[in-house]
């Protein structure tokens, strides 16, 4: 598996088109691995991966109703299925990074051809994202962004629909420190969607208790925690399966005092996933010490969790033939 330099701020992978390396003034602000191989391994906690079929989680491994029938899927969190099965698109080996131009901007490509059956899911797919990285001046302040289309087609003649849902998994840690300790946040929503002892949604959708929206809080040592998915779009009605076209909304920023590093995130998407790492346990290896709970950050853009298996929520996931479903993301990040 070979890396692909994208200037001196980005280096992506064919493995999932993972961001190995996302700079700001020289200062990788993404957690990973120094050599390609090293992301195939069990202790790989999908460290900068695009996660496919169906990010998040889907209750009881199995999909109720789709082409009249019912699919049975890998368990991989406990009774669910989480980021698309025991060896998710994340895990493949994609076709790129690829220079190309994409309307009037430069980008690479990356492709990847999903067969009829795998990790259960129904349908063959073909999926294509675009990386548009770039380094722009904003108020005399050096802003380094990277853009992320996402566009999903049923290629096959196997089914009438499948499900789809894609994100990013990016770690991200600002900090210059072993941990998230001390990065100040805020998040444009605090609704989320609550979740069971399984971590799927109840069908409630609430504030988040630990923070409020658009005010600034601060990650101690150990709170907040969330690993939830923040709401942008209450209403069902107004998300469509292609998003692209929807007005770019910012999701979260950041900032850490130590670093005077700045980031944020927007999407087009209806919610994210906002989790700051409790699971996380990476040993040393490749070079790099252990990156234990709380080491980074996840800002997860998404559908809703477990949307393929809630009435209110599928048609946001449900591709049909002849529909794309699409979707755009922005991190950005500067030091000031």
């Amino acid at each position: 598996m070979t890396e692909s330099k994208f200037s001196d701020s980005f280096t992506f992978l064919p493995q999932g088109g993972i961001i190995q390396e996302f700079k700001v003034g020289g200062r990788n602000i993404v957690l990973g691995f120094p050599s390609a191989a090293s992301y195939k391994t069990k202790n790989n906690p999908f460290f900068g991966e695009n996660i496919g079929r169906v990010a998040n989680r889907i209750s009881n491994a199995k999909i109720n109703n789709l082409n009249g029938k019912s699919y049975d899927l890998h368990a991989n969190n406990g009774p669910n299925t989480l980021h698309g099965g025991i060896q998710g698109w994340s895990k493949k080996d994609w076709d790129g990074p690829s220079p190309t131009e994409r309307n009037g901007r430069d980008a690479v490509v990356f492709k990847y051809l999903s067969k009829d059956g795998e990790e259960g899911f129904p349908g063959t797919v073909e999926m294509k994202m675009w990386y548009f990285p770039s380094v722009e001046k904003e108020d005399g302040v050096e802003k380094t962004s990277l853009e992320i289309e996402y566009e999903v087609e049923l290629v096959g003649d196997e089914v009438e629909e499948t499900a789809v849902a894609l994100t990013n998994h990016s770690y991200f840690n600002i900090s210059d420190g072993p941990t998230l300790e001390g990065t100040q946040a805020t998040l444009s929503t605090n609704l989320h969607q609550v979740t069971d002892a399984n971590s799927i949604p109840t069908g409630a959708i609430e504030p988040y208790p630990e923070f409020e929206a658009n005010k600034e809080f601060t990650l101690g040592a150990k709170t907040p925690d969330p690993d939830h998915c923040f709401v942008m779009k209450t209403d069902p009605a107004s998300v469509s399966i292609d998003t692209r076209q929807d007005p770019m909304q910012k999701l979260c920023s950041f900032y850490h005092p130590n670093t005077k590093i700045h980031l944020e995130a927007l999407s087009t998407e209806p919610a994210f996933q906002f989790y700051t790492g409790r699971h996380l346990n990476v040993p040393e290896m490749d070079g790099m010490p252990a990156r234990g709970p709380r080491s980074g950050m996840c800002l997860e853009a998404s559908r809703y969790v477990n949307a393929i298996n809630d009435e209110k929520w599928r048609h946001t996931v449900v591709l049909k033939k002849g529909q794309k479903w699409g979707s755009r993301t922005i991190y950005r990040a500067w030091a000031a």
